[in-house]
């Protein structure tokens, strides 16, 4: 299976391609960006138009380079993600351990080009960096060029103790070959040290708009889904087309959450009490601005019918206000539990 489309981006597409074709992309590049907006998916999109038989700029798509790129088989292409910390002691074979640890990775995205976020203590330890200076040193092996993608650079380990791989990193950087191009990827960019970035030209990666979120969502996820459920999911998504993806569960989850509160608030305080009661009051805050989310949209669908039955609005209208009020409180400091049972008892008054 080959990588799916870019959805969105236009702008940000147009750019590159320019950048690509009149050879002023950088050879060290830091693509910025909230997670899951598409950073490392760009970031192959460029490698594919570095690598493109029909001369740099947007790839023609039909060469057998770009295929090439796009099933992540290109011997000119390396691609570094977070791995577990290879356990073998012996230097070497640490690095021959990264080696087949990321092939392994490799081997499953070719399956399935839609990926979860990299495991909490998954990283770039010492030894993949060793290993991202031998493929540096290479030759090219099938044109001019070679590109080297590092996605969640963030994971980069550095401790107080041992800047080992940090270090490492910074001499590639500080003198990288003409033929290799570098592009780090972050949703972090204070985690990586200032020596590091002083040497990548940035480029700031935005959130998509929401019709390219419900066209990801119907071409990939669910073709079927409409209405609010649709609606709920691209809310959900806030312009991630990754969290579009890692959250289609939990979408599903605030979408029961939100009806389950509307019906408990149908029952009055003893309703919305015992939802109250039954909420965490810190662990879960995302669950609970989720929550919030799809009880928004169900809202604005009332909002809708009542619109189109000449109802009054005024009541629906103040509720999704408080909702909008309370999901930013959420944000902070706010206790859910607290937060819930003040919603619950002010949309059984307005509602």
């Amino acid at each position: 299976m080959s990588l799916r489309p870019i959805y969105g981006h236009e702008a940000t597409l147009h750019r590159l391609a320019g950048a690509i074709a009149s050879s002023r992309f950088p050879q060290a590049a830091l693509f910025v960006g909230a997670p899951g907006v598409g950073k490392q998916r760009l970031a192959l999109w460029v490698a594919q138009g570095l690598l493109c038989e029909a001369g740099p700029g947007a790839p023609c798509a039909i060469c057998h380079s770009c295929h090439q790129v796009l099933q992540l088989q290109h011997p000119d292409l390396h691609w570094f993600v977070p791995i577990p910390r290879p356990k073998a002691s012996d230097q070497e074979k640490q690095v021959a351990e990264a080696d087949e640890l990321l092939g392994e990775v490799m081997a499953e995205r070719r399956k399935q080009p839609f990926y979860q976020r990299p495991e909490p203590m998954h990283s770039h330890a010492l030894a993949s960096i060793r290993l991202l200076q031998r493929k540096v040193a290479l030759t090219p092996f099938q044109g001019s060029k070679k590109v080297v993608v590092v996605g969640d650079a963030e994971r980069l380990v550095v401790q107080q103790a041992s800047q080992e791989a940090a270090n490492a990193l910074l001499k590639v950087l500080e003198e990288p070959p003409n033929d290799t191009v570098l592009i780090l990827t972050t949703s972090e960019v204070q985690a990586l040290l200032p020596t590091i970035r002083s040497r990548l030209v940035p480029l700031r990666v935005g959130r998509v708009g929401d019709g390219a979120v419900r066209e990801f969502v119907l071409q990939e996820i669910d073709p079927a889904l409409d209405g609010a459920a649709l609606e709920a999911r691209t809310l959900l998504a806030e312009g991630s087309i990754g969290r579009a993806l890692w959250e289609s569960e939990a979408g599903e989850t605030a979408e029961r959450a939100a009806a389950d509160l509307l019906r408990r608030i149908e029952q009055g305080a003893a309703g919305w009490s015992r939802a109250a009661l039954g909420q965490a009051p810190w662990s879960a805050r995302g669950d609970f601005s989720a929550m919030l989310d799809a009880l928004a949209v169900r809202l604005r669908d009332r909002l809708v019918q009542r619109s189109r039955s000449g109802a009054n609005l005024d009541g629906v209208l103040a509720a999704l206000r408080r909702v909008e009020e309370i999901r930013a409180e959420a944000q902070g400091n706010a206790n859910p539990q607290l937060a819930l049972a003040v919603l619950g008892s002010e949309l059984e008054r307005l509602l």
